[in-house]
């Protein structure tokens, strides 16, 4: 039997560099759906944060942050900052490098990835804190239950 699910993940961001491993919410999704075999889509809302799958590891994380800086340094004036004066411009590079989606298989009633990749949602705005939101969509074939 085909079906759809879909589910929001709330997340509170500590400010601009946060990276939350959102794996375990992305798994329940999966799990929740009762889909067997197709994909989840997930979408972050908003300009200034994007989603991508890493090694969740200090090192790597930090490793990560630092590229992001140099693909857009915080030392530089940016035309976005000069028209809304909020400072976020280089937010915006990063976020549109990046992405804000991912679609990954499902297989087995979980999500496809390898042995040490998460989904991670990175907060890339400079304000202190953010409440944002991802937006989860599960397609595919469930387990075919006779009632």
């Amino acid at each position: 039997m085909l079906s759809l699910y879909e589910e929001t993940i709330n997340i509170t961001t500590g400010g601009e560099g946060d990276i939350v491993n959102i794996t375990p919410y992305i798994s329940s999704a999966v799990e929740k759906s009762g889909v067997v075999s197709g994909t989840i889509n997930i979408f972050s809302e908003g300009s200034t944060g994007a989603l991508t799958t890493i090694e969740y590891e200090t090192g790597v994380l930090e490793d990560f942050k630092r590229a992001l800086s140099k693909i857009a340094p915080d030392d530089i004036s940016y035309a976005h900052d000069a028209v809304w004066g909020d400072g976020n411009g280089r937010s915006h590079v990063k976020a549109a490098f990046i992405g804000p989606s991912l679609t990954l298989p499902v297989r087995d009633c979980r999500p496809l990835l390898g042995v040490w990749q998460q989904v991670v949602f990175l907060e890339l705005d400079v304000k202190p804190k953010r409440e944002r939101q991802v937006f989860c969509t599960v397609a595919g074939i469930t387990k075919n239950t006779k009632n």
